[in-house]
């Protein structure tokens, strides 16, 4: 059960990871949540109360993603100053805000945040190129918390990864991670088939679930909210298929369906492990354990991630695939929203103290 110094300190976490992240309107927001935030409003002693582990869940990143909506909305002038850096004092907007907006607040803290970052597909081509040099040039992706499926769309994306050229010359969006480390050795890659599902799935080809993914971009960056744009126009063009499903019960199934001959099958993700269920996330690892001791040179199986170690604020690229790779390998890490990436990088170091229920192991 969290408690007000426990979800308090959430905000302080959150704080820290957006300092890190180059998000320092948002890290005043959290800081001033933090520090001021009180019970007199609804919003308020919800936040306090919060009766979950406050940064598994998320907390602070539900809450702005509400507070952004309000901003594109247009709905409060002094929100918009202080979204835009302009604000000298946020604490009592923020008291205000909380008060005269409460209806249209409180259901942004019932789910999760669903960033679908269409950047992370950096991180996660990085893995599926490891895959492929392992196992050969044609991959099958199944995704799990897939959002809005943007991430699907990793084979109609373009990157250049520390010099790297990988994806269709004519990608209307290219990524382009800031670079640490050897750049990838090329590799033949084609995604023959991709697929993914989701507990509550958005169709990123209505309007109004492009607007509700916007809110989830911090307002810092606007390179973000036009990529998402043009990476909604692209589902618009042709749809990806995200099924409702829980993680575990849609990939017992997918990995119960025959294999084609000469593809690996591959089970990707990109900060999506917190949100699991522990059940949910035990049968997804018994799953591809499983599914791992069957697989062939004919018939090969991998696992890419990008997951945070939530202590320094880096997303972990992990791959492992089977047969004669059992077991992961970290490729290195990234920006949360795969801005820069550290190719080679261990991950080690020193980080911000989390509670042991907010770390995440994948």
């Amino acid at each position: 059960m969290g408690d007000e110094t426990a979800n308090r300190g959430a905000f302080a976490i959150q704080e820290h990871y957006c300092r890190t992240m180059d998000a320092p309107i948002y890290a005043a927001i959290c800081a001033a949540v933090a520090a001021d935030l009180t019970r007199a409003t609804t919003v308020g002693a919800r936040l306090l109360d919060w009766p979950g582990e406050p940064t598994r869940d998320a907390l602070p990143l539900r809450f702005i993603g509400g507070l952004h909506a309000l901003v594109l909305a247009g709905a409060d002038d002094e929100l918009a100053r202080v979204f835009a850096g302009e604000a000298d004092d946020i604490s009592p907007v923020l008291e205000r805000v909380l008060a005269e907006h409460e209806a249209a607040l409180l259901p942004w803290l019932d789910g999760p945040p669903q960033t679908n970052e269409p950047g992370r597909s950096a991180a996660l081509m990085c893995g599926l190129m490891e895959v492929a040099r392992r196992h050969g040039p044609r991959i099958e992706v199944l995704e799990i918390g897939s959002s809005a499926g943007l991430n699907l769309l990793i084979g109609r994306y373009g990157f250049d990864l520390g010099g790297t050229h990988v994806g269709p010359a004519d990608a209307r969006i290219v990524l382009r991670p800031d670079w640490t480390g050897p750049a990838p050795e090329p590799v033949a890659l084609e995604l023959v088939a991709a697929r993914g599902c989701d507990i509550a799935p958005m169709d990123a080809a209505h309007p109004a679930v492009a607007t509700r993914l916007a809110a989830y971009v911090w307002a810092e960056k606007p390179e973000r909210m036009a990529r998402l744009a043009t990476a909604c126009d692209m589902v618009r063009e042709q749809r990806v298929r995200v099924d409702r499903a829980d993680a575990a019960d849609w990939l017992e199934a997918r990995l119960a369906k025959p294999q084609d001959a000469g593809v690996t099958r591959v089970l990707m993700h990109s900060v999506v492990w917190q949100y699991l269920p522990a059940d949910s996330a035990a049968r997804v690892r018994a799953a591809m354990d499983a599914a791992g001791a069957r697989a062939t040179a004919e018939r090969p199986l991998g696992w890419v991630m990008m997951e945070p170690n939530r202590a320094t604020a880096h997303r972990v690229m992990r791959v492992m695939s089977w047969p004669g790779h059992a077991e992961p390998v970290i490729l290195g890490t990234s920006h949360a929203h795969a801005a820069w990436i550290n190719y080679g990088a261990s991950d080690a170091g020193e980080g911000i103290a989390l509670p042991t229920s907010g770390h995440v192991w994948t």
